[in-house]
């Protein structure tokens, strides 16, 4: 369920279903009924297990500082369905998707697609009768199959590829390899950060297939971690930037900053425009993302690590910034994740962890959590707004992690945001 897109549908009388369908054919044909907006845009497009809300964040900075408008379509929502499509770091005010569900109604949508198509039909509408430069577009889940997969764009990213969506994607690395290299288009390049070895050979065997050129993070460029500074090296240009300095904390952070600067280099290409070193540096500098190794308050951090792969960056960062300080989780995931794993990657760090019940058909319950964990120290909790608010007076590091969903009805109820 996404907050506040029942009010909408319900106001205009546009139906949708909250399952997962994939394939291409509903959208296509919505998207016929609308003219097709997908075609007016310039796009960029990103499909990957983590990592691509970060990334999508350094690009989306770095290219208003270089003067573009940037419209970005993201998901889940933060606070609500309005955060998931935005321009220029900005949610869409109530009036313009107002006017974007009259031209969904109009265009006899109704019925004919789930939430998440119905919001990729949304987006794609707001980006073309706003007139954006540039669109940033995120995978829902997969990339073969997914609904954003209607755009053919300037540049494919797949920043990691780990086991995930196992029920739709399939149960091995390759399955799922060859849904993420269904975003690869011919003649359009694609970015990959580092990936595993079997998923390697077909991301390049795509690529071949589509006479794409293939950007990988340690071949044709990487990062160098400096206290004053990261260095961005592009061997490809013979580029090297230095004194990156990111908001974004963690050495995986680093990694994505050099894929969206990669991206970035590809889109001024295609725009045929100057780019510059400095505003570079400061769009790295000013990319922030909700939930990831967030500080909410003085002992508190918010991050959404919500399957192994997100699990191990958190463990590490956790071991590079506050190292030698005693943690704790709070906890609360959805039961079709790898909830053992998860915890058993997290047990490295704290023996001490808080399991708690949100708002989600599809959560796992606490007590059920609880059965699933090695730790010494491990409790449910009910009331768990009063449980951080007080967490911010402890002497100790308090982590809440596991589902995005959680992360959202948190900050409603104890920010009220």
């Amino acid at each position: 369920m996404i907050p506040k897109l029942d009010e909408y549908k319900a106001k205009w009388n546009v139906e949708s279903d909250d399952s997962i369908k994939p394939g291409l054919a509903a959208i296509q044909n919505a998207l016929n009924h609308l003219n097709n907006p997908q075609n007016g845009l310039n796009i960029v497009h990103i499909a990957g297990t983590n990592g691509k809300g970060s990334t999508l964040a350094f690009i989306e900075n770095i290219s208003m500082e270089h003067g573009l408008t940037v419209g970005k379509f993201t998901s889940p929502c933060i606070k609500d369905v309005h955060d998931q499509i935005q321009i220029d770091g900005k949610p869409i005010a109530e009036i313009d998707l107002d006017e974007v569900f009259k031209i969904m109604h109009d265009a006899q949508l109704s019925g004919l697609l789930t939430d998440f198509e119905l919001l990729t039909c949304a987006a794609l509408i707001y980006f073309y009768n706003k007139k954006v430069d540039l669109v940033l577009f995120e995978a829902g889940m997969g990339g073969l199959e997914d609904s954003t997969n209607v755009v053919v764009p300037i540049v494919s990213i797949i920043p990691s590829i780990a086991l995930e969506h196992t029920k739709f994607l399939g149960n091995s690395i390759e399955s799922i390899a060859r849904h993420k290299a269904g975003i690869i288009k011919h003649e359009r390049p694609v970015i990959v950060g580092k990936l595993p070895i079997e998923a390697n050979k077909i991301i390049e065997q795509e690529s071949e297939n589509k006479n794409s050129t293939l950007y990988r993070l340690g071949n044709q460029f990487h990062v160098q971690f400096h206290n004053e500074g990261d260095l961005y090296v592009n061997r490809m240009g013979n580029i090297q930037i230095s004194g990156l300095k990111r908001s974004l904390i963690g050495e995986h952070q680093g990694e994505n900053m050099a894929l969206a600067i990669t991206a970035f280099l590809e889109v001024a290409k295609f725009f045929q425009m100057n780019w510059d070193e400095e505003k570079i540096r400061k769009g790295v500098k000013a990319a922030k993302v909700p939930g990831r190794f967030e500080k909410v308050m003085e002992n508190v951090y918010l991050d959404g690590a919500h399957n192994p792969a997100s699990a191990e960056k958190l463990a590490q960062t956790i071991k590079q910034q506050i190292p030698n300080e005693p943690i704790r989780f709070v906890i609360g995931m959805l039961a079709d994740k790898d909830v053992k794993s998860v915890l058993k990657i997290l047990e490295t760090v704290s023996d001490e962890f808080y399991f708690i019940n949100f708002m989600n058909s599809r959560a796992m319950k606490a007590e059920e959590m609880i059965n699933l964990s090695n730790a010494t120290e491990k409790y449910v909790i009910n009331d768990f707004s009063a449980f951080i608010k007080g967490a911010n007076f402890k002497e100790c590091k308090t982590i809440v992690t596991g589902s995005l969903y959680l992360l959202t009805e948190l900050r409603s109820k104890i920010f009220g945001d």
